[in-house]
């Protein structure tokens, strides 16, 4: 330990030296740069830190939310400026290049961190157990003030600790459950990315038989909202897609949007999810009934003063600024690969500029923000935590679901699991670690690359006052005209070509409507009854796969689904489909792998039933809880009930 600290100062002084040396290299009108003067200054900020930090943490822990990020930057800044105004060379004068010189230095040092580490989370692990070490003392402290004289729950022995085969512990001791969501990943990706030997932790887990690896059918739709709602709730039939119509009320539903998952929620939540009893929900779109909510969408807010995983990441100088800075990095990496995709002319593709720009180093601050969050609440021992991260995701809908850029995230998400595990020992009991996926993607060229003209165009050829609300290659349309879900003969009534020109159309391979006899899939070359399974012509649903009936039918009972469901063609030979969305990767709907999603846990751990849709997820991870101890059978009972 004492070997790792002097490492660990040792490094810092050297960077010092070598971010101070630059910015007063680089910063005009400075006289000179004396190394005796130099290393004086290192010093200097050294004790300014010291003194400065712990002060601005405790500011940045009292304000929370967005102002810990505005304070988070500042923090590093206000550091390097009172240092440099006590320099003693004094060789920088006047607020304003003292501010110039300070920034730059601040972005130096974040650069020269990322090229020291050479791609390893060494720092960001130090930097974490620092921050977990704190929560236990912190815990310790206050939990002792409250029982004097009774030993700290979760506090045992960490001899040989890691986050892999199941063991069982002595009563009040049970080991905890980390759930980590890898949004987007289909299994077949996730197979051929282990077998090519990209994913090391993971890799290492199922090869020596720790984990095993099987996947799970997502159904209609595939999406992430519907997933969760089933996954954390027990309640995916409440959402027939990422966004829809509600005629009732007149509203457009966004998923994504916190006044809407706020709604939501409160549809979904029995007071019974998966994370009652003391979980922790992170970054996901609901909260399971957790007890704890960090940024989790439907609660709409960033963490507030309880979070010290949010404070600490924003104070310290390998969190926040450093995540900021090699953020910029990533927009012009993202240019780069851009650019080599239109040089090779890669197809398909799609533009990958605008907010996407944003929302690529957004997304990789939010997977360190994450793990620093995961990683406070396994200091404080709570029982259950799920959270989303969402890099693969996010670039694979621009990228492609295959293409190399969307593997070097992948390949990222493994090393977070990595980080997890050497913080292991530091937590206040053993966890265990499952890896699951929500859906996974499906690539292709748009539809409006395709034919020349988006859904909504053919529509109103078609037929006026439709509304089309779109989620991948999944669409759902209705009659803003009529006040309830209307059935085939009001359709074909109001709109006579509307079924038939679209049912007929090269890009779309399935039209359901409600018939006489029940739900009715109709396609380029004929029809099939949902309920019966009787086929007329040549069947639509073939290339689609053997669950397409099934979940088509499931589909039609979800609340407020649209009076016409029309889902993309899909090619046969690549499976390919046509996103009504300009992605190049895209889920939602049906075909390819977007219904592919997977589940990695460890090898011992019994499944109980088929994994077919995100219900049977939350029932499995429910089984799982009571086997650990986390969940009394009677509560998880209550919870079945309910479901079913």
């Amino acid at each position: 330990m004492m070997l790792t600290r002097a490492r660990a100062v040792l490094r810092s002084a050297i960077t010092t030296f070598v971010v101070l040396t630059l910015t007063l290299w680089l910063m005009p009108g400075v006289a000179g740069t004396d190394i005796v003067d130099t290393l004086g200054l290192v010093v200097l900020v050294a004790v300014v830190g010291a003194v400065l930090r712990p002060l601005l943490l405790i500011g940045i822990t009292v304000l929370g939310g967005w102002a810990a990020m505005l304070l988070g930057v500042v923090a590093q800044v206000v550091v390097m400026v009172v240092a440099l105004r006590f320099d003693p060379g004094d060789r920088i004068s006047g607020l304003p290049n003292l501010v110039t010189a300070a920034i730059l230095a601040v972005v130096v040092a974040a650069l020269i961190d990322w090229m020291a580490d050479s791609g390893s989370d060494d720092t960001f692990v130090r930097e974490a157990r620092r921050l977990m070490r704190g929560v236990r003392r912190h815990d310790r402290l206050h939990r002792s003030g409250a029982r004097t004289g009774r030993a700290w729950p979760g506090k045992h022995s960490r001899s040989a600790h890691r986050m892999l085969p199941f063991r069982r512990l002595p009563p009040g001791t049970e080991p905890g459950l980390l759930i980590v969501q890898w949004d987007g990943v289909a299994e077949p990706v996730l197979r051929w990315a282990i077998r090519a030997g990209n994913l090391p932790i993971l890799g290492h887990w199922l090869r020596t038989g720790s984990h095993t690896v099987r996947g799970w059918h997502t159904g209609l739709p595939s999406t992430t909202p519907a997933s969760q709602a089933g996954i954390l709730h027990g309640a995916s039939r409440q959402i027939p897609a990422f966004r829809w119509y509600e005629k009732e009320t007149g509203r457009l539903m966004v998923s994504s949007r916190p006044r809407d998952a706020a709604v939501i929620e409160s549809r979904l939540s029995d007071g019974r999810g998966l994370l009652r009893d003391g979980g922790v929900s992170i970054s996901n779109a609901f909260s399971g009934d957790a007890a704890t909510s960090l940024l989790t969408i439907s609660h709409a807010a960033l963490p507030g003063r309880t979070a010290k995983g949010w404070a600490a990441f924003m104070a310290s100088p390998y969190g926040f600024t450093r995540a900021l800075v090699l953020g910029v990095a990533e927009v012009f990496t993202e240019l780069h690969q851009a650019r080599q995709q239109r040089r090779r002319n890669l197809q398909p593709r799609v533009s990958r500029s605008g907010a996407y720009l944003a929302l690529r180093p957004a997304s990789m601050l939010l997977r360190d923000v994450n793990i620093s969050l995961v990683a406070e609440q396994m200091a404080r021992g709570v029982p259950v935590v799920y959270c989303d991260l969402v890099d693969y995701d996010e670039v694979a809908h621009h990228a492609g679901p295959a293409r190399p850029e969307s593997m070097r995230q992948l390949e990222s998400l493994d090393r977070m699991l990595g980080v997890l595990d050497r913080l292991a020992p530091e937590a206040a009991r053993d966890y265990h670690l499952v890896v699951l996926s929500d859906h996974g993607q499906s690539q292709g060229a748009t539809f409006r690359q395709r034919y020349g003209e988006t859904l909504d165009e053919v529509v109103g050829r078609l037929a006026d006052d439709v509304l089309v609300v779109s989620s991948g290659n999944l669409a759902l349309l209705y009659l803003t005209g009529i006040p309830h879900r209307a059935d085939q003969r009001a359709i074909e009534h109001a709109h006579p070509r509307l079924i038939s020109g679209l049912a007929t159309h090269p890009g779309i391979g399935i039209v359901v409507v409600q018939g006489t006899d029940g739900p009715m899939a109709y396609g380029p070359g004929g029809s099939h009854r949902l309920r019966d399974g009787t086929v007329a012509g040549l069947d639509p649903l073939l290339p689609y796969g053997p669950h397409a009936c099934a979940d088509l039918l499931r589909h039609q009972s979800a609340a407020h689904v649209g009076d016409l469901v029309v889902i993309s063609s899909v090619d046969s030979e690549t499976q390919e489909v046509a996103a009504f969305e300009e992605l190049v990767g895209s889920h939602g709907g049906l075909g390819g792998w977007q219904t592919d999603a997977m589940l990695v846990h460890p090898a011992s751990w019994p499944v109980t039933g088929d994994l077919n849709g995100p219900d049977a997820v939350h029932r499995q991870l429910i089984d799982w809880q009571v086997m650990l101890g986390l969940r009394t059978a009677e509560t998880a009972r209550l919870s079945l009930i309910r479901e079913s």
